[in-house]
């Protein structure tokens, strides 16, 4: 596992393709962090789609998306599945989130959560509209997330600064 960015600093941008469902349609694009800027981003680096702490993540984070686009917020969900296995996530639990595909994992190492055997460790970074790192949450075991109120709270105050 690499070092995680450091807050305060630049959050390392990528490209990765992805898609996001709306409606009955799943919207497939390439999702640039600098093409986000002026809009604070949650990335929310996963281990799997249809696991069973992931769904439970990303269902209560689709759950509020409103309360995240209150705060001018994005929320893109990242793991090293491809996109076709996004969609079939996304479809089944009716997630709302872009959901993008690492599936070379340098995104997760460039942010320091590529892990051997599992993966890519559960981790929650929060990019402010100005393309740095805000806030940061790396869990050293994979079997709890960040809760939407606390990434609605960190949120808050990185809006108020």
């Amino acid at each position: 596992m690499g070092s995680s960015p450091q807050l305060g600093l630049p959050a390392p941008d990528f490209t990765l393709p992805g898609g996001v469902l709306t409606g009955e349609d799943f919207e497939r694009h390439d999702y640039t962090l600098a093409g986000a800027r002026g809009r604070a981003v949650v990335l929310a680096f996963y281990p799997g789609d249809n696991t069973a702490v992931c769904t439970k993540q990303l269902c209560s984070y689709s759950s509020g998306m409103e309360a995240f686009g209150e705060l001018d917020a994005e929320v893109w969900g990242i793991s090293p599945q491809g996109v076709d296995s996004h969609e079939s996530f996304a479809r089944a639990h009716g997630l709302r989130m872009p959901l993008l595909a690492d599936t070379g994992r340098e995104t997760a190492r460039a942010y320091g959560v590529a892990a051997p055997g599992i993966g890519v460790r559960r981790a929650v970074f929060l990019i402010g509209p100005d393309g740095v790192l805000r806030w940061k949450h790396v869990a050293l075991l994979g079997a709890t997330y960040q809760s939407l109120d606390k990434l609605t709270e960190q949120l808050s105050g990185i809006k108020s600064a």
